[in-house]
């Protein structure tokens, strides 16, 4: 068998930063994927002539410093240094624009209220330390609570505590209230207007099957800010798949291996340890460590298997919480759609974001979605919640055509234009992100973030630094700490576990 030091299952995101900071280490790394392009849910694809879209996330950024490490910029990545506004849709045609210059966007809040544009800079403020702090305790190793701690792990732990004390009490305050909170609770502390209150309130939802009701909400809020830098989506110079190119270039120059085209379909175990893995194809091949950016239901029930592992483990991660409720609707135009550039987002009142989500709570889809869209030269792509992954009544054969129609005729209340626009479309629902992604259940966090799946909770309590119950395995996808979204965290906290 060929024989390695490490072993990374999975060429998303997250594997390909900790491919790339092993090789620069002198690791001798190999890269598993089983599609046949590099970077799991970080993709840029054609769908057709003209028809390149970034398949599942609309806009991100990796960490600045995993960028600096590995040195992207050599490798083509360039990220938009020009953030364009936040633009929530209004009955009245007149939407509200939330500027990334402060001043402007309280220009567009006091048409609905003169108190919340006064109150827009300090609220700005205060979500950049929360983003400060996000970015801290992402870069942390969670210690194994409530069992095996390890007092070298709560050193971390104790640094993350000291700077959100260092913040000053008020916000100190605020950020530990804000994290159980409803995202409804969190914005009502800074405004009146419901208009802006919805704006806000969408990204504690965004990516999750729960409605701005849902208590932890307002940890999802927080953490998405973080995650985008504000409220809209930072593009990425030729489609966010750059970002997956240029760690794929950086792990490479350094000596890693990536293989395409090569799924892992079992993960060796001798005597409770890690040896290697073995592909569809039958061959198999060792490594001293093995890391899957898979999502953790996936690694263990399946790559793993139950019988290797504890019964009261298996029984934990059967009950992680996925529930995918994201479907995705691509349109190729002529470009007169009359969608400005930005992010759109349907999101006019919280009690219409509240029921959106209703129609997921019972396995249904939703007739009055929750949609964020963005556009990319003729290209227009719409995030549509809430679409259940597991649907009571039809299947997701079927229904697929029923979100594409849904999304297009509610966008097209406010853009006249854009059905006549449209040459092509490109609908990928729950399952198509299950089946084509390796999302299970649909999830793009691996997981739902929610208050008993977020940090040292991550994937299951007990088991939060990235280790398992199989000695050289370890997890570095968006299913651990640090996860959820694009940033590379967890991917570059692995590396650091791995020591």
């Amino acid at each position: 068998m060929n024989s390695y030091d490490t072993i990374i299952i999975g060429a998303g995101h997250n594997g390909l930063v900790a491919a790339a900071y092993l090789a620069k280490k002198g690791k001798k790394v190999l890269v598993l994927e089983r599609r046949d392009i590099v970077g799991g849910q970080v993709v840029t694809e054609s769908f057709g002539d003209g028809f390149s879209v970034d398949s599942l996330h609309a806009g991100g950024t990796l960490r600045p410093d995993i960028i600096k490490d590995l040195k992207l910029a050599s490798f083509g990545l360039g990220v938009d240094s020009i953030r364009k506004p936040f633009i929530s849709l209004q009955a009245d045609s007149d939407p509200l624009i939330l500027d990334a210059d402060p001043a402007k966007a309280a220009e567009s809040i006091k048409r609905f209220s003169e108190k919340d544009a006064a109150a827009w800079p300090d609220f700005i403020a205060f979500m950049e330390k929360t983003s400060v702090f996000i970015h801290a305790a992402n870069e942390t190793i969670m210690p194994r609570l409530p069992r095996n701690f390890s007092i070298t792990e709560g050193y971390g732990l104790a640094e993350l505590g000291l700077d959100l004390r260092l913040m000053g009490g008020t916000d100190m305050m605020r950020i530990i209230r804000g994290i159980p909170m409803t995202a409804d609770e969190f914005v009502d502390e800074w405004f009146e207007s419901d208009v802006v209150k919805a704006a806000v309130a969408s990204l504690g939802i965004h990516g999750l099957t729960l409605g701005v009701f849902g208590a932890g909400t307002g940890y999802a809020l927080m953490h998405n800010w973080a995650n985008r830098g504000g409220l809209s989506h930072l593009s990425v110079e030729g489609g966010i798949g750059k970002i997956s190119e240029a760690l794929a270039g950086a792990a490479k120059s350094f000596g890693g291996e990536i293989h395409t085209n090569a799924e892992v379909k079992q993960i060796l175990i001798k005597d409770m340890r890690a040896t290697g893995v073995v592909l569809s194809n039958g061959e198999e091949i060792a490594a001293s460590n093995v890391i899957s950016a898979a999502d953790p239901k996936h690694t263990f029930l399946s790559l793993v298997g139950a019988m290797e592992l504890p019964p009261e483990f298996v029984w934990n991660v059967q009950s992680i919480k996925m529930r995918g409720s994201v479907a995705k609707v691509h349109l190729l135009t002529d470009g007169k759609h009359g969608i400005p550039e930005g992010t759109v987002a349907l999101a006019p009142s919280i009690k219409y974001l509240e029921k959106a989500y209703d129609a997921a709570k019972y396995h249904g889809i939703s007739e009055n979605p929750y949609l964020e869209v963005t556009t990319s030269g003729e290209v227009v792509s719409i995030h549509f919640q809430f679409a259940a992954y597991k649907l009571k009544d039809g299947d997701w054969k079927s229904e697929g055509a029923k979100v594409e129609k849904i999304a297009i005729d509610t966008l097209a209340e406010y853009f006249p234009n854009l059905k006549s626009s449209i040459l092509n479309k490109k609908t990928l629902t729950p399952l198509d992100l299950e089946q084509t992604y390796g999302l299970t259940e649909g999830d793009l966090n691996h997981g739902q973030l929610m208050l008993d799946q977020f940090m040292f909770m991550r994937p299951i309590p007990g088991w939060s630094n990235h280790k398992t119950p199989i000695d050289n395995l370890y997890l570095c996808g968006s299913g651990v700490h640090g996860g959820g979204g694009v940033s590379g965290a967890s991917g570059r906290n692995v590396v650091k576990v791995l020591k």
